[in-house]
């Protein structure tokens, strides 16, 4: 039948043939197939009835509201300060619910004991000034005179100052253990959260952010959990217990100038340290914004490492990876000097207090009103507030960095989703089999390229349907309007009669199975991969479907068959393995409405007409109904309906038959790519009769 229908179109016009053949050969290279379609000098055709030659008014795309518009969450903005702070209170008035949440009675036993330990560390390292000073007064006497030793003499003392460090010691590694399982529960809650949320993001989303960027930013907002809860707990909360503690022993023991000069020092120091590192955040969010970048560039790289090889580009790739990080190191640079300057003025104020109270306490003992083992005390306390005070500093520091990471993650989990679920939706019901319609559908990605113009056509329930035309003409966007993916910006979609922005988005999805063009793999075993179809899905199972889509052999000959990685997005195996593991899994999955998109395309003339004669046996004993996008015409000629789009619009329908009588647009394609088809079987026929002579001779 095909010969007969290909002579009857080259009779008609023999010229258009041949010119459409040689315009087919230049169309096969990548990039040129739509060049001819919108460049090409052409008639204008409005759409036509399948059955009758009545001309159809050409739509006009109106003006629609195209989807609102994200605000990029990894973006450098430069925040005013009270806006900083206004974040920094809200992200920590976020991590208060997983450090005490409702209901979670676990939790909050633990942070109790974990703060109990807390008290107790600290009421023990306030002791250890008083049991030093006891002993120093102790041995401030003539030993040998008294008739005493050491022991006698400063022994329990000695005793309770090891008590008290060791107990300090222990109780605060208690608190640390006690506390980890907090700080982890929470880091997976808001990990998972992040995570859930983002793969709930519609595809705009996705197609507009950088892989490499997105992970190092969960990366960073993820590590900065821990580090704030615990500060919170362990490091702000302590820190404000010894400096009071510590005032009120230097004010009942040595007066008001001591503890005036301690709390002078503590506000001179915590002004200090919060001034310098909010003049520093803005470096540090800098150096962030050149680190995503850096790892963007890397990961970009890394995942096309082929095409990287491809066109030698090597020395390409590392000059744009080293000016992402030349600009990182710039930062880098200002962060640390900037630390510098902190560090240092930190130290300079801590040094003059503790030397303004070493003469106050100095002129004590020469006044006859404080021991040297007072001196020797009011040396202990003070220094021992410079831990918790070091300690302040670098907390705020890092704390300032870590709000800012886990502002990056929260903005994540504020990005709003163009495609939502309405609240009264219902789970999709196929009463009728599966029948799908566009009515006069509207859609564009950019305002100013429309792709869909007014367009409606019937998709029949257990039907196979073909959609063909030239690359742009819209074939693939039907599917991600279907799959709403996108939501048409005009008109609706129906499947029996369910407009599919009234049904529940999770029956929608599971009811539409896909093997698009680029066939996405995971980074794991051939059997992985098939049985994501089915995640409960049997090892029989799992076999079975690969042998139906011609798979089975081809991966019992791979070194560990069906426990093979396929390496990264399946670039250890062939285009045509990837797409007949895609089909696999599709059959696993088994929904009523399949969709192929270019399933083929990969494949060699055999394979493909044997996995079509597999595919089209299972379409006719489910009844399902199924949607083939394909270039390659000879796919799918045998299809109950053919569709043609051309710019948007429903050019021409019917059966392969009835569109070649028409000789239309379809007519012209067939004829371009069967004229190419004989011709390079006639330049194979020649070859091989040149070899065989060759042999003979």
């Amino acid at each position: 039948m095909i010969p007969q229908l290909l002579l009857r179109s080259s009779r008609k016009c023999p010229q258009r043939s041949l010119a459409l053949y040689r315009l087919s050969s230049v169309s096969q290279r990548p990039g040129l197939t739509q060049a001819f379609w919108t460049c090409a000098p052409r008639r204008e055709r409005a759409p036509t009835d399948s059955k009758t030659k009545t001309t159809k008014p050409t739509a006009v795309f109106p003006a629609q509201k195209q989807p609102t518009k994200q605000n990029d969450p990894l973006a450098t903005v430069d925040k005013s300060a009270t806006e900083q702070r206004k974040a920094d209170w809200a992200i920590m008035k976020e991590m208060t619910r997983y450090l005490w949440p409702k209901d979670d009675w676990g939790t909050k036993l633990r942070v109790g004991l974990a703060v109990s330990l807390l008290i107790g560390a600290k009421v023990l390292n306030v002791q250890v000034p008083f049991y030093f000073k006891s002993i120093v007064d102790s041995m401030n006497i003539d030993i040998a005179a008294v008739g005493g030793t050491a022991t006698t003499v400063a022994g329990a003392m000695i005793l309770a100052y090891g008590a008290s460090r060791i107990g300090a010691t222990i109780f605060q590694e208690l608190r640390n253990a006690v506390f980890a399982s907090v700080a982890q529960n929470a880091i997976r809650r808001v990990a998972c959260n992040v995570f859930d949320h983002l793969l709930r993001l519609d595809l705009t989303f996705h197609l507009s952010k950088q892989t490499g960027g997105l992970t190092r930013a969960l990366d960073r907002g993820t590590k900065g959990i821990s580090f704030i809860l615990s500060s919170m707990v362990f490091h702000i909360m302590p820190t404000a217990l010894e400096i009071s503690m510590v005032c009120g022993i230097l004010t009942y023991n040595y007066g008001a100038k001591f503890a005036a000069l301690t709390v002078l020092t503590m506000v001179s120091y915590t002004a200090f340290t919060i001034w310098t590192t909010a003049w520093r955040t803005k470096f540090r969010r800098q150096a962030n914004a050149a680190d995503n970048k850096a790892s963007t560039v890397a990961v970009d790289s890394l995942i096309n490492y082929e095409a990287v090889k491809y066109f030698n580009n090597e020395k390409f790739e590392v000059a744009r990876y080293d000016k992402a990080l030349q600009q990182y190191e710039k930062n880098s640079i200002k962060v640390a000097t900037s630390l510098a300057f902190l560090n240092s003025g930190q130290n300079i104020i801590f040094s003059s207090a503790l030397t303004g109270m070493m003469y106050l306490a100095a002129n004590g003992v020469a006044e006859g009103t404080l021991t040297v083992g007072d001196l020797v005390m009011v040396n202990q306390l003070v220094f021992q507030l410079s831990v918790p005070l070091n300690f302040l500093g670098s907390v705020y520091r890092e704390l300032r960095q870590s709000l800012l990471d886990m502002e990056t993650l929260f903005n994540l989990q504020k990005v709003n989703a163009n495609i939502k679920e309405k609240p009264d939706a219902k789970p999709l019901v196929l009463s009728r089999g599966g029948e799908i319609k566009f009515e006069n559908v509207d859609f564009a990605y950019h305002p100013n390229r429309p792709i869909l113009r007014n367009l409606s056509l019937t998709i029949p329930a257990g039907k196979k349907v073909a959609v063909v035309g030239p690359s742009g003409c819209g074939k693939s966007t039907l599917l991600r309007l279907l799959f709403r993916s996108y939501d048409v910006q005009g008109g609706r979609i129906l499947i029996d009669d369910q407009d599919v922005r009234d049904v529940n988005l999770e029956s929608l999805r599971r009811s539409i199975g896909v093997v698009p063009q680029d066939t996405p793999l995971f980074n794991d075993t051939v059997e992985h991969n098939i049985r994501y179809g089915s995640i409960n899905a049997t090892h029989d199972e799992v076999v079975a479907v690969a042998k139906r889509a011609h798979v089975h052999n081809t991966i019992q000959s791979f070194p560990d068959g069906y426990d093979t990685k396929v390496g990264e997005r399946g670039l250890m195996i062939s285009g045509g393995e990837k797409q007949r593991l895609a089909v696999s899994r599709l059959l696993l999955k088994d929904p009523p409405l399949l969709f192929f998109d270019e399933a083929t395309s990969a494949l060699d003339t055999h394979t493909e007409q044997a996995l079509m004669m597999n595919i089209n046996s299972i379409l006719r004993e489910k009844g399902r109904t199924s949607v083939f996008v394909a270039h390659r015409l000879r796919t799918i000629f045998d299809s109950d309906l053919i569709i043609v789009l051309k710019e948007g619009q429903v050019a021409e329908m019917g059966t392969h038959r009835e569109l070649i009588d028409r000789d239309g647009v379809y007519a012209e394609l067939w004829s371009a790519q069967e004229t190419r088809f004989q011709e390079d079987g006639n330049e194979k026929d020649e070859a091989e009769e040149e070899n065989d002579g060759q042999k003979k001779n």
